[in-house]
């Protein structure tokens, strides 16, 4: 008997145990519910009150369960596919993504189709109550199409055309492959519309955004440009400021983006590679929403991929996914690479505005390609697994279900292992997730409403990451925003992570760390919402440049920041690693804060001209000048944080503004380091994920009210909770 199905036993039982059904017998208010509230989401960035939303699929109301699934490997032993549907059973699966990089075994030679095992596999999952979550084969090409068509290999920086290898290496503004995927997924399309296993298009795999260099992208890039700057190559030298080191350009033709001295260029590039793989991913989907506009279009997401703005790219999915493999039991200690992630996973489901996103893909044990493939320690692979559900995840899946026998990924961890049974302590739990998704139900649909956001923009990271200044090794742009996510994460705090497209005005707490660029309209959105009552942090390296990366005249912050925050940033010191300064907090500021906190690596010299001194510098040859400022803009606060700070002073610091704006915690109590709580609700009732990532055990306070339900045993709680190492609870309560 597997250990989850011994730690679950059955609610209000004395020894029942947990048999993982499938989705045929998820309880039938919630089928109901969902088929009520079916209309709910309109694509609207936010809604006024807390509902559930409807399900990924109303042909599955449930949370999904399942993986990477790759049969045509195993074409030659059919056995092993009777033998998955067993196992699948078993895990508690409930949904497979099929089909991701099957082109040859699909069409193994130009325009001959064997689509016998896909017809086998889609019939097999329906008859197990298994979901197809149908890929598009896009992602690698067929051997045949790169010797046949070179058009459609990609061209790299130095002109070179490159082999038929790896993945993902092909030119997205290749008619050809365009026509060839969209001839494929048009079969595809035809074939399993009307399938009762089909539950979604899973299009191509990892969008990477790496850029091609041959002469249709090029020329594609360049009329790109020709309509942003309306034709006007004197509107385009004045936007990337070519004047510099005589870059001048006289004919659209001359335009190469490789040079990185040319930061306008460059940052329109990578805006480009967005926009154009966002391009390719609608011409690729267009059978699909054509012949299946029922069935929901997503494609998985890479976290904080450098490469894409998924900002922008998520307007083009129905329902947001993303890959997530953090590192867990590294050298920076489980609890940093848990606020990491739960970031991310916060982005991913900011970007539709609350709405559930989808864990695509993660790993059971361990993977191959990080620097040292180290397995989760007992109790990591369920807390990671309900993280992702805490912070408005549907789904749990992985990469990947079953190990092949070759290639670069047959040492990735799997589900099923080389051994081919389930008497494996992966797969135990692995099933154990399984049980506890089912216990979960009712927890489908439901999300959360942060009032407070912190900006990650996509554009800003490009922007910061390709000057010269500051020091090539103290930019950390993800680093430092996520550095601010932190204290709330900590605190149980919800917060929404958005860029600067979002509207602000469902928010009383913006943080906005090294906001460098500032998009059109951002600005003004600031000072309207800290005009109207709102809160708002920014810190050092705030309103330098607009967004063609032209630095703004007449004093930082730049286009009328400066009055809003009340200060003058004059100048901006960096340091070596072992410089450090301190801050010093003023006898009775507003904060309430008192003592030294350290700063190192990049210090604001700012000048305080409206704006009220919290903290001074202790040393150096700016001591004394303002580190921390408030000013008061009509109904609101801005603060300004002049200096990287260590992680007391923004405990400290964000502590007191949580205090200040009255912020309520997921959970009313003052958690333990490295524990934290995350809250789902439909609005009459809370979901606590009440997490510990210690490798050691925690007590966690709890007030007396409201009487709580552990989802996961059935029990009442009272009093307290104890987390074993890696542990996981989740309250229920009636708000």
């Amino acid at each position: 008997m597997h250990r989850s199905r011994e730690i679950f036993p059955q609610p209000g039982g004395s020894g029942g145990t947990c048999t993982c059904p499938l989705p045929k017998i998820i309880k039938l208010y919630l089928l109901c519910d969902f088929q009520k509230n079916s209309g709910l989401f309109k694509g609207t960035l936010f809604m006024s009150t807390l509902q559930r939303y409807p399900p990924i699929s109303p042909k599955c109301p449930a949370l999904l369960h399942g993986g990477d699934y790759n049969p045509d490997q195993w074409q030659a032993t059919p056995e092993v596919w009777d033998e998955d549907m067993r196992l699948m059973k078993a895990a508690g699966c409930n949904a497979m993504s099929i089909g991701i990089f099957s082109w040859s075994a699909l069409e193994p030679e130009e325009g001959r189709f064997t689509f016998d095992w896909l017809d086998t596999i889609m019939d097999k999952l329906a008859a197990n109550q298994v979901f197809a979550l149908l890929a598009t084969p896009s992602g690698a090409k067929p051997a045949w199409m790169s010797a046949r068509y070179p058009e459609i290999r990609r061209v790299t920086v130095n002109g070179q055309r490159e082999r038929h290898q790896g993945r993902h290496n092909h030119c997205r503004s290749s008619p050809i492959y365009r026509e060839k995927c969209r001839m494929i997924n048009t079969r595809l399309a035809q074939r399993y519309q009307s399938h009762p296993a089909l539950l979604a298009w899973h299009v191509s795999n990892e969008y990477s955004g790496e850029p091609c260099y041959c002469g249709l992208c090029l020329g594609t890039f360049r009329n790109w440009l020709r309509r942003k700057y309306q034709d006007d190559l004197g509107r385009l030298n004045q936007a990337w400021w070519t004047g510099f080191w005589s870059h001048t350009f006289t004919d659209w033709n001359q335009i190469y983006p490789e040079d990185s001295t040319v930061h306008g260029m460059m940052l329109d590039w990578t805006r480009f590679n967005t926009e154009q793989t966002i391009d390719f991913f609608k011409y690729e989907s267009g059978p699909l929403r054509s012949l299946t506009p029922q069935i929901p279009v997503t494609t998985n997401f890479m976290g904080l991929c450098p490469t894409l703005d998924y900002w922008k790219f998520a307007r083009a999915v129905d329902v947001i996914s993303w890959d997530s493999y953090p590192s867990w039991h590294a050298p920076e200690g489980d609890v940093a690479v848990a606020c990491q992630t739960a970031f991310t996973h916060d982005i991913n489901r900011s970007m539709k505005g609350g709405r559930p996103f989808m864990l695509m893909e993660s790993t059971p044990s361990m993977t191959n390609w990080q620097a040292v493939a180290k397995l989760k320690r007992p109790g990591m692979h369920l807390l990671a697994s309900l993280q992702a559900v805490a912070h408005g995840a549907d789904t749990v899946q992985y990469f990947q279900w079953r190990k092949g026998r070759g290639g670069v990924e047959k040492f990735h961890g799997a589900v099923v292992d080389h051994c081919g049974h389930e008497k494996t302590r992966v797969f135990e739990d692995v099933a154990e997730v399984g049980c506890a998704l089912e216990r979960l139900a009712p927890v489908l649909g439901t999300t959360v409403r942060p009032e407070v956001a912190v900006v990650y923009d996509w554009e800003t990271r490009w922007a910061v990451e390709g000057i010269q200044g500051l020091g090539h090794n103290l930019k950390k742009y993800p680093e430092t925003v996520i550095s601010h996510y932190r204290p709330f994460w900590a605190a149980g705090i919800p917060v929404d992570v958005i860029d600067q497209t979002v509207a602000l005005d469902s928010y009383r707490l913006v943080i906005t760390p090294m906001l460098y660029l500032l998009r059109p309209g951002m600005a003004q959105k600031l000072s309207a919402f800290v005009a109207a009552g709102g809160t708002w942090v920014a810190t050092y390296w705030t309103g330098i440049v607009d967004e063609n990366d032209l630095c703004f005249t007449g004093g930082w912050p730049g286009a009328g920041l400066r009055e809003v925050l009340g200060i003058w940033d004059e100048e901006i010191d960096a340091g070596y690693p072992a410089d450090r300064n301190h801050v010093a907090m003023k006898a009775g500021n507003l904060l309430g804060l008192k003592g030294r906190f350290e700063a190192s690596e990049l210090f604001g010299l700012i000048h305080a001209e409206n704006a009220r001194v919290l903290a001074t510098y202790a040393d150096d040859f700016y001591k004394g000048r303002p580190a921390v400022t408030v000013n008061a803009f009509q109904k609101g606060e801005a603060y300004y944080l002049a200096a990287r700070t260590e992680a007391a002073f923004q405990d400290a610091f964000y502590g007191a503004l949580i205090e200040r704006l009255k912020f309520t915690p997921a959970l009313a109590a003052r958690l333990p380091s490295g524990v934290t709580a995350q809250i789902r609700s439909d609005g009459k009732r809370d979901y606590v994920f009440v997490m510990n990532f210690n490798d050691q055990p925690v007590t966690v306070p709890l007030k007396a009210k409201p009487a709580r339900r552990e989802l996961l045993t059935g029990k009442a709680v009272k009093g307290s909770l104890t987390l074993p190492p890696f542990g996981v609870q989740v309250l229920a309560s009636e708000k």
